[in-house]
């Protein structure tokens, strides 16, 4: 994943080891050179790392302490550097994301059984709920607990949204998915907007819609109900029609997100922005998914899950073997 061999100017193959240097506190590197383009790059060039003067080992320790639950401020203090060198550091991982997030897309699963769920937190200032920016959409794959979306903002269609294009993303790559949640109606409501098809039987008359071949949403209802008017919703319920040649092996027993909410937990301990007792939990918006974005890489490529003994990137078929921290900082960005 890297890409060692590729040179970042041209894209080309052909390249070839010019020399070996020394730096002043990451020990020796490689020089390589392009054959098609002629041109040197070092090993680091376009990863994360590249014109840091920290040792990497140091750069590692202290984000790992930030993915960890300690807050920015603190680790600053703690580590005796700047707060913008540390905001620096955290940018250029949580940009690893989206090169990771089309990597494990590029696979192809068999199934898939995903739990939806929210989180809540405060931003920059203290709002009703209904108004606060800091609602955090989770889907977690169960079995293997890999977490395709982590996104946070205002608690609207467009938040739901954006979870639920990962969800289709996921799903043209999926033979047969399971979609569950407790009580949210919006992720099955999108869902079929977006991922429908028109079920044609000959018979006269407007054709129906359904769910994709082999999608399926569940939805568990909680409480008993009393506060609204009208019929009483049942505890299970299957809120869209769904395509008839879709098996319908999903129990009542597998209709909850347990699993999700005891991640969610985890979450608070390991992000300090959802569990600092004061008013305003994150100062930004765009700093809270900045957090998540490099929860949802250690989460998945690098920390083995408490119960499953193993990355959940390897326990979905994503990577043979989890990632090293210098491994991800050594992941190639993208060439503009």
């Amino acid at each position: 994943m890297n890409g060692q061999w590729t040179c970042p100017h041209c894209n080309s193959q052909n390249c070839r080891h010019h020399k070996t240097y020394q730096t002043g506190h990451n020990g020796t590197r490689l020089l390589w050179r392009c054959q098609s383009c002629n041109r040197l790059f070092s090993e680091t060039k376009a990863t994360l790392i590249e014109r840091l003067r920290k040792p990497t080992s140091f750069i590692i320790q202290v984000l790992k302490t930030r993915t960890e639950g300690i807050g920015l401020n603190a680790a600053c203090r703690a580590f005796a550097i700047a707060k913008n060198t540390l905001l620096l550091w955290e940018r250029r991982l949580a940009d690893c994301k989206d090169v990771l997030v089309i990597y494990a897309l590029t696979h192809t699963f068999i199934e898939q059984l995903i739990e939806g769920d929210e989180l809540y937190t405060k931003v920059n200032r203290n709002v009703p709920p209904e108004d606060c920016e800091g609602w955090t959409i989770v889907l977690m794959e169960r079995a293997s607990r890999f977490i395709w979306a982590l996104q946070c903002g205002k608690k609207d269609r467009s938040l739901f949204s954006y979870a639920i294009q990962i969800l289709r993303d996921v799903i043209l790559r999926t033979g047969d998915v399971t979609l569950v949640t407790d009580g949210e109606r919006r992720y099955g409501n999108l869902l079929f907007e977006i991922c429908h098809e028109v079920l044609r039987t000959g018979k006269r008359g407007r054709p129906p819609k359904v769910l994709r071949r082999g999608v399926k949403v569940r939805l568990k209802n909680k409480g008993k109900g009393t506060d609204r008017t009208g019929h009483s919703r049942p505890k299970y319920e299957t809120p869209h029609p769904e395509h008839p040649e879709t098996d319908q092996d999903v129990t009542p027993a597998d209709i909850h997100a347990n699993h999700l909410e005891a991640s969610n937990a985890s979450f608070r301990r390991k992000n300090s922005a959802y569990r600092r007792r004061t008013n305003t939990y994150a100062k930004s918006i765009s700093g809270l998914q900045r957090t998540l974005d490099m929860l949802w890489i250690v989460h998945n490529f690098i920390r083995s899950h408490f119960t499953t003994k193993q990355v959940p990137a390897v326990a979905l078929g994503i990577l043979q073997q989890g990632l090293s921290w210098d491994e991800v900082l050594r992941v190639r960005q993208p060439r503009l």
